[in-house]
């Protein structure tokens, strides 16, 4: 297997909106008001709305995350990926996805035929947080 760079992320996340404990685990849902992604394959912002979903049993969360991307050049892209996120150490909060990506539009085809895999970095500066994830195309 190959990890070919995709591109890195930086999205700018609501603090969570805690559901309380459910019968699957403590369950929260972030709202993502901004999204950059930055590679030489593919440049896109947020195009509408975005949520991150969580459910925490215990020390591990289970991620997951749709959006809209536009790209630089017009086109829109889904892009939905699930994960696991180890909390067991308050200082290293990274998690770890496998994305994929779906369009229509014939220039950005190729995404929807890759599996892409994702680790992030999670920074809170007061009350505002940002996720950094850098991307790979799995091959």
């Amino acid at each position: 297997m190959e990890l070919i760079p995709l591109c890195t992320a930086r999205f700018d996340v609501d603090p969570p909106i805690q559901f309380g404990r459910t019968p699957t685990g403590q369950r929260s849902q972030s709202d993502i008001r901004g999204a950059t992604f930055e590679g030489d394959r593919l440049r896109a912002t947020l195009a509408g709305t975005a949520s991150d979903w969580l459910i925490l049993a215990g020390d591990i969360g289970t991620i997951d995350v749709r959006m809209a991307l536009r790209t630089d050049d017009g086109a829109l892209i889904g892009l939905r990926y699930t994960g696991k996120l180890d909390v067991s150490d308050p200082a290293d909060r990274a998690s770890r996805v496998a994305a994929t990506f779906e369009t229509g539009d014939e220039r950005y085809l190729w995404l929807s035929r890759i599996q892409a895999v994702g680790k992030s970095r999670l920074e809170r500066n007061g009350q505002e947080w940002s996720v950094h994830y850098d991307f790979y195309e799995l091959r």
